[in-house]
Formats: C-alpha cells, structure tokens, sequence
C-alpha cells in the first residue's frame, strides 16, 4: 500500500501558448478556484456512508462522486504547480477520498463481493494513477481481469474503452488493444457532425479522456479523430452553451485542452466567460440552465462543479504555460 500522492508532468505535443491563449487561461483561474472552494466545502457530501458495501446500495450515489472527486484532484495536482493553492486543496481533498476506502482496503472487499463488477477497478484507478494504491486489491483484480468471464463481459464501446485505460492506470495488462476497441465508440467511427447531441457529447468526451488519460498525454488522441474534433468541436461547444448545458460544455472544454493541438483561444473564450458567470457565488456550478428547471442542490451540481475544475486546470496548464506539479 503506498500512502503518497503523485502528479506528473504532462506530455505535450503542438505549439506553445500565445498571448491571447495566456488570457484565457488566466480566465479559467477563478473558475477553477471558485469550484474547488466549493468541493471543499461540500467534501462531507461526498463521504462514503454505510450502505456503501451493501449489495442494494446506490454505487451512483457513493463510489461514483467519490471516484470522480479523486480523478479531478489527480488531474489538478497534475495541471499546477506545487505551492499552489490549488494544489494544495486538490491534494487535501485527495487525501480525504482515500481515506474514505480505509487506504483502498475497501476496494479489496468490493472485488470480492462482487467479482465482475466493473466499478471497483474504474474507481481505484483515479487513486492509482496518483500513486495510492493497495496491493491486495490490484492481486486479486489480477487475477480477475485475465478470466474468459472479465473479458466477455458485454458493456458499451465507451465504457470497455474506460476499463482498458482503467486496468493500464492500475499496472494490469489490458484485456484487448485500445485501438480495436476506439473503433466501436462513436467517435472512433467519425460520425456525421449533425448526429451530435447530449448523450453522443458524453460518449466523445470520455473516449478522449481515456485516450489521454484524463489530458496527461495529448499524443493519444490519434490524428484522424484529432483533425475531426478540431473541425467540430467548436461549433458543438456553442450550440451546448447556447443551450445552457454547462456540465457538457465543460467536458468539451476540457477536451479541447486535450487535443495534440489546441485549438485558438478564441473558440473557447465565449464559453468560458459564460461559465463564469453561470457559476453562483458559492463556486457551484449547475449542470444545466434554469430553462431545464433543475434544482440547484448536491446532486445537480457536484459533478458540472467538478468538470469546471478539471477544464480550467487543463486550459490553465496548456494554454497558459503554467509549471506543472512535482511528486508529492
């Protein structure tokens, strides 16, 4: 079991920043701050509660926004430099997460209470690619990953694309090559741009997200899907802020922040402003406009409030030439 955190520095491909790039970094700092102020002041909610081994329990209610507060908090320790206040809350907030798996033993128990679920591994992989792990866990899910059973398991494109980068982040040997499983997603197929919409936005964002490892290595995303997403992505992003749907306009932030080149700021310095002034005076952001008529509590927020982080950490890095986090 390894109780430090690591971030690394990311690997980039294409130009460096210009001085208009640098200002939409520098846009994406308050967003970034005012969310995690947030986050930290709502981590109590993200607390894993006594139902979390139970065989009826809500996963999506516990291990889910626990997972997804430890991959923003790796991502941002990744994305900024050590002494930052940033960091230095992403790492405190990281260090809350873990301890809520009693240091990944609870991974351990989930495996075996339920040895073809999926969900352990996706989670405890956000805490191994910040160097916490537990090496009773990744033995036994060894031991899984490499049965007819795990492999044959019927799941979505994207999500089989998830768990193969999910058992690479852990040291496991991925059951099939990323590439024929890219092939299946919806972006993989390079589809026709106007069969663009809220669950297809989704499906895109994550496969680019798996192929860069969460915007650590940009070289992933291959050139075909690069060239189509620079061509695209821009016209997507403002029919989503358009359309209120900030968390999406926030996952198609942060993949812009991951392509091999970014594209010019001024593609996303709109949506950036709107976000800004979408967030409340708390730092939460709201997944979608009041035209959807969503109620702002834990639930319809916590996550679109994670992704503003997350995309600004990574505008921040990429566009703004910001020094990247050391080994903690």
């Amino acid at each position: 079991m390894t109780a430090g955190v690591r971030a690394g520095t990311t690997r980039r491909t294409g130009p460096r920043s210009t001085q208009g790039a640098e200002a939409t970094a520098v846009a994406a700092g308050p967003v970034a701050e005012a969310a995690l102020t947030w986050v930290s002041e709502h981590r109590e909610s993200f607390r894993l509660g006594p139902d979390a081994l139970a065989p009826d329990g809500d996963v999506n209610r516990s291990w889910k926004p626990l997972g997804e507060l430890a991959q923003v908090c790796v991502c941002v320790l990744r994305h900024t430099p050590d002494g930052a206040a940033l960091h230095a809350r992403a790492a405190d907030l990281l260090h809350f997460a873990w301890q809520q798996t009693r240091e990944g033993a609870l991974f351990l128990e989930l495996q075996r209470l339920e040895p073809w679920a999926t969900y352990p591994l996706e989670v405890y992989a956000a805490f191994a690619s910040g160097g916490l792990r537990h090496a009773g866990f990744e033995e036994i899910a060894a031991a899984v990953t490499r049965t007819r059973g795990w492999r044959l398991t019927e799941q979505e494109p994207n999500r089989r694309l998830g768990i193969l980068n999910s058992e690479l982040r852990s040291g496991l040997a991925p059951h099939l090559p990323m590439p024929s499983a890219l092939e299946r997603t919806w972006l993989g197929g390079l589809p026709e741009p106007w069969s663009f919409e809220t669950a297809a936005g989704y499906t895109l964002t994550h496969v680019v997200f798996h192929l860069t490892d969460w915007g650590y290595d940009v070289s992933g995303v291959p050139p075909r899907i690069a060239d189509y997403l620079t061509t695209w992505l821009p016209p997507w992003l403002d029919t989503c802020i358009e359309d209120e749907q900030w968390d999406l306009s926030c996952e198609l932030l942060a993949v812009a922040a991951c392509l091999p080149e970014a594209p010019p700021c001024g593609t996303t310095e709109a949506a950036w402003a709107a976000l800004a002034g979408a967030q409340d005076a708390s730092g939460a952001l709201p997944e979608t406009g009041p035209g959807h008529a969503a109620p702002l509590d834990f639930a319809t927020c916590y996550h679109s409030t994670l992704m503003a982080a997350f995309a600004a950490a990574l505008t921040m890095s990429r566009l703004g030439g910001t020094p990247q986090g050391a080994s903690a």
